[in-house]
């Protein structure tokens, strides 16, 4: 059994979901963030409702964190790392590309950083589902300058991303051309577009914090899919990876090139291993 260890982003927090982490070992993840980051971060797991950028970031990485503490002995250490926007970061502490404490305090930074770009230009993102690429890429011209394609995460599964009437004249054209359904997601801001680039000029700053090294698996990049089994290059990918489409469909195909065999899905929900089975029906996806 050869396993893909894929990590969720923005968008799978629940509010109250540190609970059941409370009290056993992994909670010591926690306590090593704040000591790194030197703030009180755990109450973002269990009482707040994580309706801000910062907390719903925050939140992801320390239980997807605590997650992969608990399942890296029954998983070992990973034949691919994978992690969707936020959850590259993830997939890079996991990977040993950087270390926790550098991993953690860029994240943190991350979260403020995109939260600030948010208020500076407002935006929204909503999944088209059922879209092709070609319509999504139709749709989005009806808002050109205004709305662009996000991620393409699978087969009918494209989200777009840009100002609330972009998205909005998007949303109306994919409709005219069939689409089924248009969903907005829970986020407050247009990731992975043109309107993040305040964001991606404040992260090359931050990236050059941080130490690099070889990761224990190769790490598939969120904006290229290529697989990278060296540190070089992370440090530009992290900065412009706010800016540029999260080519998730294409990052699960690079990993069944490689030969894996299962795709293991670590930290909250379930939506990476459900799009991975859309992408690789054959292969195996679990969430455990």
């Amino acid at each position: 059994m050869t396993i893909a260890v894929l990590f969720p982003g923005q968008g799978s927090q629940v509010a109250g979901m540190g609970h059941d982490w409370k009290g056993r070992a992994e909670w010591e993840v926690v306590v090593r963030a704040e000591d790194a980051v030197g703030a009180s971060l755990g109450h973002l797991l269990l009482d707040d409702d994580l309706a801000t950028t910062r907390a719903a970031q925050v939140a992801v990485l320390l239980a997807s964190l605590m997650a992969w503490e608990a399942a890296r002995g029954q998983l070992g250490d990973g034949a691919a790392f994978a992690g969707h926007s936020l959850g590259q970061v993830t997939a890079l502490i996991a990977a040993g590309v950087v270390s926790f404490d550098d991993g953690l305090r860029f994240a943190v930074r991350r979260a403020e950083i995109t939260q600030e770009a948010a208020h500076a230009r407002p935006g929204s993102m909503a999944a088209l589902l059922g879209a092709s690429s070609e319509t999504a890429a139709s749709a989005v011209a009806a808002a050109a300058g205004s709305c662009w394609v996000a991620n393409d995460n699978a087969p009918g599964q494209i989200v777009v991303a840009g100002t609330h009437t972009g998205v909005a004249t998007a949303a109306e054209a994919a409709r005219a051309l069939g689409v089924r359904r248009v969903t907005p997601l829970d986020v407050a801001a247009a990731f992975h577009t043109p309107l993040m680039a305040d964001a991606a000029a404040a992260l090359q700053a931050e990236v050059g914090k941080l130490a690099f090294h070889p990761p224990s698996a190769p790490v598939v990049s969120n904006d290229d899919a290529v697989a990278y089994a060296d540190a070089e290059g992370w440090r530009d990918r992290l900065a412009v990876h706010v800016i540029r489409p999260v080519r998730w469909r294409a990052s699960m195909e690079t990993i069944v090139a490689l030969g894996v065999t299962h795709f293991a899905e670590v930290g909250p929900g379930g939506t990476l291993a459900a799009l991975a089975k859309r992408c690789a029906p054959d292969l195996v996806a679990v969430a455990p």
